[in-house]
């Protein structure tokens, strides 16, 4: 293990793990401070959103997870994964002059193809926030994404023809983090997040279709993210939750 500290956080970095999101939750259920974070060259049970599996080739990923307690609501969790998203928003476009778009509510594309997927997870007591795991998976080298995703993932270097350090990616994203976290305490500071989000979108203007959590599919154009980062569809329907497909045409 490589141990070392950068824009204001400790790293552990790996060559293997089970999951990244996993080893930090349990370091925070063991009263681990905040701005821990931890790397690994390759994820043996890596997962997206609903548990899905996600599989990359070693070394050709950035995987990591980063362990933040805010001071903000249980509802409010969803921030710390926008804020992580910006931070490779900005690191990517700092570091290879790539400048993804955010697919709501989780994902960094290029066009329409999944350059990273960012996957937050909570440990709430009553409606107490205690802390938040949020981890980001990034497909730097070529055949980084997993055969079956091969059509629809691209990786940084693809991008941009050139070859990208992975713990220099590591220290921009981390250093854009730090930066949007100290924002979401604030009101002030979340309205500067989610206009960012806005500006950076991939998905607002374009007709969506949306699998909610209870299998239902909700289709139209979207039109804003709401004061809490919910996406909000043509007629005013509101998005909490979902898996967003862009449709073709729009």
């Amino acid at each position: 293990m490589k141990r070392f500290r950068v824009a204001g956080h400790r790293v552990e970095w790996v060559e293997e793990t089970g999951s990244t999101n996993a080893d930090l939750l349990a370091a925070a259920r063991s009263g681990a401070e905040s701005n821990l974070v931890r790397v690994a060259d390759h994820q043996s049970a890596g997962r997206g959103r609903r548990g899905r599996p996600w599989g990359a080739k070693p070394g050709a990923s950035l995987l990591f997870s980063v362990l933040a307690r805010p001071r903000l609501g249980a509802e409010q969790a969803h921030l710390v994964t926008t804020a992580l998203a910006l931070g490779g928003l900005e690191a990517c476009f700092a570091l290879a002059g790539v400048r993804p778009g955010l697919k709501w509510p989780n994902d960094l594309v290029v066009g329409d193809r999944k350059l990273a997927g960012v996957l937050a997870e909570s440990v709430v007591a009553g409606e107490r926030l205690e802390a938040v795991v949020v981890g980001l998976g990034l497909n730097v080298s070529t055949g980084a994404a997993p055969a079956e995703a091969a059509g629809t993932a691209v990786a940084l270097e693809d991008v941009c023809g050139t070859a990208v350090d992975r713990r220099a990616l590591l220290s921009g994203v981390l250093a854009g983090f730090s930066r949007w976290m100290g924002e979401v305490e604030s009101s002030d500071g979340r309205a500067a997040l989610l206009a960012a989000a806005r500006r950076s979108s991939a998905t607002l203007g374009r007709r969506v279709s949306v699998e909610l959590g209870d299998g239902d599919v909700v289709e139209g154009r979207a039109e804003d993210l709401d004061e809490t980062g919910a996406l909000v569809l043509e007629g005013g329907v509101r998005i909490v939750v979902g898996d967003v497909v862009h449709l073709r045409g729009s």
